[in-house]
């Protein structure tokens, strides 16, 4: 391993990160505050904050009445210093968002897929409507993520495959960079919506748990560690294909409907279920808000005992501790589908995870996309004040 002697230049590049992750956590700080914070001396925090304020990255945003003496200017990170954006992409709608570097989206806005199958059109299409609506260019983006559906390879980054998305091949990502000019990532939908529960919803601060995504597709999103767990070829949490009892096994692994979890719990599993119940509504997420308004104890029981198995299986080979609900389903069930599902998994698996239900605000899997993006966006502005 090569060390990095620590000269006056590494040690002001590491003092100046410091105070940018603590004004961007910790809101506007005097130069008293961040020189306790970051135990440096007032000389050299009021030298640091004038070599990041000469940068355009930190600005004076107002003052702190003291005692007898004047007013401390209170300093904070210049949100214009850097913007990044993200992208959710489905079959039928393209949700598109700009956030500057303090994480606050400043721009959201939706595309309709449907003039065109050109990925990169698509995604430019998108992208530079976001940008128009938040006031800024293609040229100041720092980072750029975007969700899909489908496995994404480790190694290249690319998609590998998807069944909703067959236009997305090996070698979007590629023309994706050279079109924008700026860096591109590709990232499973649900591995974002778990980046976005673990950043700001029911998995902030758990560094252990599983996301289990609901919906017409089954999904998982793994954090170990703090960190996504993607598998060797980026198959991770491809819940839909879990063998169950009952159900057969699938024929054509090309066809993402066959698996047999997915024939448990997917559509058409949960439509025929409702139909049985007396359950009405034109889609997934309404048969389960019908059934809550409606008091069908029934058809929760043995959709929160079908959900399940899958949650059972999951904690038995990862023990998480913490299992978050997503996906329409998911979200749909709210509290009440959680906790039977809760109680359904304690009652045959040992470890007995909680069980809780997102608490991302809106769409989870583009704001999973601007946390991403976020990340490589500071590590590139952080490396750069001296």
């Amino acid at each position: 391993m090569t060390r990095r002697p620590g000269t006056p230049r590494l040690l002001r590049q590491l003092n100046d990160r410091a105070a940018l992750e603590l004004l961007l956590s910790g809101g506007p700080l005097t130069r008293a505050e961040l020189g306790e914070l970051t135990g440096l001396s007032k000389v050299t925090a009021g030298q640091l904050l004038a070599r990041l304020e000469d940068r355009r990255l930190v600005a004076m945003v107002g003052e702190q009445a003291g005692g007898r003496g004047p007013n401390a200017a209170l300093y904070g990170v210049v949100p214009s210093c850097a913007y990044v954006a993200g992208l959710d992409v489905l079959p039928d709608r393209i949700s598109a968002g700009v956030a500057d570097i303090t994480g606050e989206t400043v721009a959201e806005v939706s595309v309709d897929p449907s003039d065109h199958e050109d990925p990169v059109r698509l995604v430019h299409s998108a992208v530079q409507k976001a940008c128009e609506s938040a006031g800024i260019t293609l040229a100041q983006l720092r980072a750029f993520v975007i969700g899909t559906r489908g496995v994404v390879d480790p190694r290249t980054g690319d998609v590998r495959f998807s069944f909703d998305l067959p236009s997305w091949h090996e070698g979007v990502l590629a023309e994706l960079r050279r079109d924008l000019n700026v860096p591109v990532t590709i990232e499973n939908d649900v591995n974002l919506a778990a980046l976005a529960e673990h950043f700001c919803g029911a998995a902030a601060a758990v560094d252990d748990f599983v996301l289990v995504w609901a919906g017409v597709g089954q999904g998982l999103g793994v954090m170990l560690g703090g960190r996504l767990h993607r598998g060797f070829t980026g198959g991770a949490g491809e819940i839909g294909w879990l063998p169950v009892p009952g159900e057969p096994l699938p024929v054509n692994v090309t066809e993402p409907q066959s698996g047999s979890f997915q024939r448990l719990v997917g559509g058409d599993a949960v439509a025929g279920l409702a139909n049985a119940y007396g359950v009405r509504g034109d889609t997934m997420a309404d048969h389960v808000r019908a059934a809550l308004f409606d008091g069908a104890e029934g058809f929760l029981e043995e959709l929160a005992g079908r959900l399940a198995v899958g949650v059972a299986a999951v904690a038995v080979v990862l023990d998480p501790g913490l299992i978050v609900l997503s996906g329409h389903v998911g979200r749909a069930g709210g509290n009440a589908l959680a906790a039977r599902v809760e109680e359904a998994v304690a009652r045959f698996c040992p470890s007995q995870p909680r069980v809780v239900v997102s608490e991302v605000k809106g769409n989870s899997v583009l704001r999973g996309a601007l946390v991403s993006a976020l990340s490589q966006a500071r590590e590139q502005v952080f490396s750069e004040t001296v």
